[in-house]
């Protein structure tokens, strides 16, 4: 330091009138006694380390400086991005992702209802569905997610070794129905692609027992259209499935649903959600419903 190198040819005041130091600042250095501001300095570098690890190296400063909040510590996204960069935490890198869409069928496709509308004020008001692969050494396994709009929850997936109707989408919508049951009073969009096995007569028929729901399917090469459903298979690659290497599909099948039960349907925070988790935005919604309703 300056002044400790300088202190046998200077007074400690004269140096510190130079530098724009406090005397007692230089004695508790010296002293090695660590200012409040350090302690609190130090304390922040360890929560926002821990919220990272949790969240499996993926959130940025925006998702932590709100982890930190919930938790009530006071702190601006500026420090907390700040702390990060000296500490050389950063969020994964994405990657690239492809879909792909057999929309080549004799099929009769949906209009576009859903005409990318992508936020609904309830549960059950619009479900999304897509279909992606993951790579194993044993070759492709396959899954097929329903989201809802409302507060972008994985309502039903399924995993299959083949692309066939009954193992994608009727599969996933089965489970969907049975996770969160489709209310007869209410109105349900279900949007998807154009792919044959939404198209298909088995999935229409499927769909056919619920008076309430209506079928939405977006537009010839209009990725857009479905972005929601595919938006949530570039995070799962990204914030996860492209930091493993799976050897079989019952390997990597087992790891993806720890991702969507454990992790993205219940703690992590969503940037359509304001950073809540959905869990809090769920609280948040009943809260001024009743509000509403007083």
């Amino acid at each position: 330091m300056f002044m400790n190198k300088y202190s046998s040819e200077h007074s400690v005041g004269k140096m510190c009138r130079v530098i724009k130091a406090s005397r007692s600042g230089y004695y508790k250095w010296k002293l090695g006694i660590v200012s409040e501001r350090t302690h609190r300095r130090e304390y922040i570098k360890e929560e926002i380390k821990q919220v990272f690890i949790k969240s499996k190296n993926t959130y940025g400063s925006p998702r932590i400086t709100k982890e930190l909040k919930q938790q009530g510590i006071k702190v601006s996204r500026k420090m907390v991005a700040k702390l990060m960069q000296e500490m050389g935490l950063k969020s994964k890198v994405k990657k690239k992702y492809k879909v792909t869409t057999n929309s080549s069928h004799r099929y009769v496709v949906a209009e576009n209802l859903l005409n990318r509308n992508f936020t609904v004020s309830r549960k059950n008001e619009v479900w999304v569905s897509d279909i992606s692969y993951i790579d194993t050494k044993e070759g492709w396994l396959y899954i097929t997610t329903v989201l809802d709009l409302f507060d972008r929850t994985i309502v039903g997936w399924a995993f299959s070794n083949t692309m066939y109707t009954t193992e994608t989408s009727l599969a996933a919508f089965k489970m969907a129905r049975m996770h969160q049951p489709i209310d007869v009073n209410k109105p349900l969009l279900f949007h998807s692609d154009r792919g044959i096995q939404y198209a298909c007569d088995e999935f229409k028929k499927l769909l056919s027992q619920h008076n309430n729901v209506t079928q939405s399917m977006s537009r010839k090469g209009n990725c857009w259209d479905n972005a929601v459903a595919e938006s949530f298979f570039k995070t799962l690659k990204t914030e996860h499935v492209y930091h493993h290497k799976y050897i079989t599909r019952k390997e990597a099948a087992a790891s993806i649903f720890g991702y969507i039960e454990t992790w993205y349907n219940k703690h992590r925070r969503h940037k359509h959600l304001n950073n809540l988790t959905i869990f809090e935005y769920e609280q948040l919604i009943k809260i001024n419903n009743l509000k509403n309703a007083a």
